[in-house]
């Protein structure tokens, strides 16, 4: 059986994982990401991960971005050491293998849609909501990355124009209004008390519960979400948007309102169509997606890897 090495890099996290061509994990490994000397942490979980192993034909790596794909640099918002890095060259001279790149979230969505929630999806946007809100399009069984591996950005598209100021440089951005840390901010504003350490997953479980600025929050957060997947889905069509993240745990407290919001907001039929559903891989998703960037960039093999639904 042969194997890609897929990678998964985060502002917490760094994941690796020898995957076969119809998804399975041979192996894998997840270590925190250091505030220093990141690559270093990261050649040695590859290491630890392709050890005593089969050899992998290739590589793919799903990374937060901003990133170039022309030049294969990588300038994560949350790994403050990586400026214009040169990840996908300095993964290649380690491994001395194809390697390909893609943003984290795009690698999200192009895993569900895979072996997830949207494999039957002609036009799918995979969303993440986390401590911050990233996107991807998979369009036609590919992922869309753009002229420079950014599209998909949904997090930063303006739901507010009046809003306040977003540190990418824009106004009202989705992210302000629906990511945890956002969340937790809005509602502390407005009279939340959870404690010395207060987090999405406390302001979650108090929203369950009824109280009354918890539930707002989410509220408030679903409706800026739901604004934006109408406005992508008028402009692109998508027919299915799978959401994952933590802030996905959350579950009927963001989704209930969510619907809400999708069914005042949503004017064509075709945008009213679209179906939404939760992350089925969960943390794994942009695992699986780098595995099939590999697979399918006919770096590793003409042919792409089957799926799950491949089998219908």
């Amino acid at each position: 059986m042969t194997h890609v090495l897929a990678i998964d890099i985060g502002g917490t996290k760094l994941a690796a994982a020898l995957v076969d061509r119809s998804g399975a994990v041979l192996r894998s490994s997840t270590v925190p990401t250091p505030r220093e000397d990141v690559f270093g942490a990261l050649a040695l979980l590859i290491t630890e991960v392709v050890a005593d192993g089969p050899a992998p034909l290739a590589v793919g790596i799903g990374c937060a971005g901003p990133l170039n794909l022309a030049s294969g640099t990588v300038s994560p918002v949350n790994i403050t050491s990586w400026r214009e890095f040169p990840l996908r060259e300095r993964v290649r001279e380690l491994s001395g293998l194809p390697t390909v790149l893609a943003g984290d979230a795009q690698c999200f969505a192009l895993g569900e849609h895979w072996l997830g929630m949207g494999g039957e999806s002609a036009s799918m946007l995979g969303i993440v909501v986390s401590t911050g809100i990233g996107g991807g399009l998979v369009i036609g069984g590919a992922p869309l990355l753009g002229p420079t591996g950014n599209a998909g950005h949904v997090g930063h598209m303006t739901v507010n124009p009046d809003g306040d100021p977003c540190p990418c440089g824009s106004r009202g951005c989705v992210e302000s209004y629906a990511s945890g840390p956002n969340l937790v901010r809005w509602a502390l504003a407005n009279g939340w008390t959870a404690g010395p350490s207060p987090d999405g997953a406390m302001l979650a479980r108090d929203a369950a519960s009824g109280h009354p600025v918890a539930r707002a929050a989410f509220e408030r957060g679903a409706r800026a979400l739901a604004a934006m997947i109408v406005s992508t889905a008028a402009a692109i069509e998508v027919t299915h948007v799978v959401i994952g993240g933590g802030v996905a745990n959350a579950g009927p407290v963001l989704f209930d309102p969510l619907e809400r919001a999708m069914d005042e907001l949503a004017g064509f039929a075709f945008v009213r169509a679209v179906e939404i559903r939760r992350s089925k891989l969960g943390v794994q998703a942009a695992l699986a997606g780098a595995a099939k960037l590999a697979w399918s960039s006919g770096v590793a093999t003409a042919a792409p890897p089957p799926g799950p639904h491949d089998a219908r």
